[in-house]
C-alpha cells in the first residue's frame, strides 16, 4: 500500500492555515483527518520524496479568486498573482524538516528571478507557527512574500496537498501549468526553474536562466 502523509488545513475562526497530517503508511482521506484531528507527522517520508511527480487533485486547480494574510500583515490576492508572467508557490511547514532545509534554496533563487517571475511561500502551520516561520524566513534570507491564510481557490489547493513540502508553479491567469512538485529536492534550482519556464513557455513568455530578460 502506497505511504502517504496526508497534509491538510487547520480551520480556525480566521481560516488560518495548519496542518493535520496522518502517519506513514496510513491511506485516510483528508476529511477524516479533519474531524480525528490527528496532528502527527513523519518528517523523514516527507523528505524521502526527492523527485517531482503528479499531486492528485480534482479538476484543474487555479487561483482565480482568493484573498490571503501575509506573515508581515499585508493582504495578497489573485491580483498579486496577474502581475506576473508566472508564480512559484511552495507550501511548507515549520515542522517539517525537509522545507526548512531546502528554504536557504528557495530564497537564493527568488533573489536571482527577473522582474515578471516571484516565489511566494504558505506557511500551513498559519497564525500558530508565525513567530517560528519569521525566524527560519529570515535565517534562509527568503524576501518573498508568505501567506499564512487564506481563503478562496487557494484553500481548495491547500486542501488538495498530500505531501510536504509541495510547490506548484501558475501562470499570470491563475493556471496551474505542469505536475506538482513533491518533496524536498536535492537539485531544486534545476527543478524550480524547469517548472517556472515550462510556464513561461505556456503563454509565450522569454524563458530565464537563458542570459535574456
Amino acid at each position: 500500500m502506497k505511504n502517504r502523509i496526508l497534509a491538510g488545513i487547520f480551520l480556525g475562526v480566521a481560516l488560518t492555515l495548519g496542518v493535520l497530517a496522518a502517519g506513514c503508511g496510513k491511506e485516510k482521506t483528508l476529511s477524516e483527518n479533519l474531524e480525528t484531528g490527528q496532528t502527527e507527522i513523519s518528517q523523514e517520508e516527507t523528505g524521502s520524496q526527492n523527485q517531482a511527480g503528479s499531486q492528485e487533485q480534482a479538476g484543474q486547480p487555479a487561483l482565480k479568486s482568493f484573498q490571503a494574510e501575509t506573515l508581515d500583515g499585508k493582504t495578497f490576492t489573485q491580483e498579486d498573482i496577474s502581475e506576473k508572467d508566472a508564480t512559484l508557490i511552495n507550501f511548507w511547514s515549520v515542522s517539517c524538516s525537509p522545507c526548512v532545509s531546502e528554504m536557504p534554496d528557495i530564497a537564493e533563487l527568488e533573489k536571482s528571478l527577473p522582474d515578471n517571475v516571484q516565489i511566494i511561500t504558505v506557511c500551513l502551520d498559519g497564525r500558530r507557527g508565525a513567530e517560528s516561520a519569521a525566524e527560519i524566513l529570515t535565517e534562509a534570507g527568503f524576501e518573498g512574500a508568505t501567506l499564512i491564510s487564506a481563503d478562496g481557490d487557494l484553500l481548495d489547493i491547500v486542501g488538495e496537498i498530500i505531501y510536504m513540502p509541495t510547490t506548484i508553479v501558475v501562470d499570470q491567469d491563475g493556471n496551474l501549468v505542469g505536475d506538482a512538485i513533491i518533496g524536498g529536492q536535492k537539485n531544486l534550482e534545476e527543478v524550480f526553474t524547469g517548472a517556472i519556464n515550462e510556464a513561461l513557455r505556456s503563454t509565450g513568455k522569454t524563458e530565464i536562466g537563458n542570459g535574456e530578460e
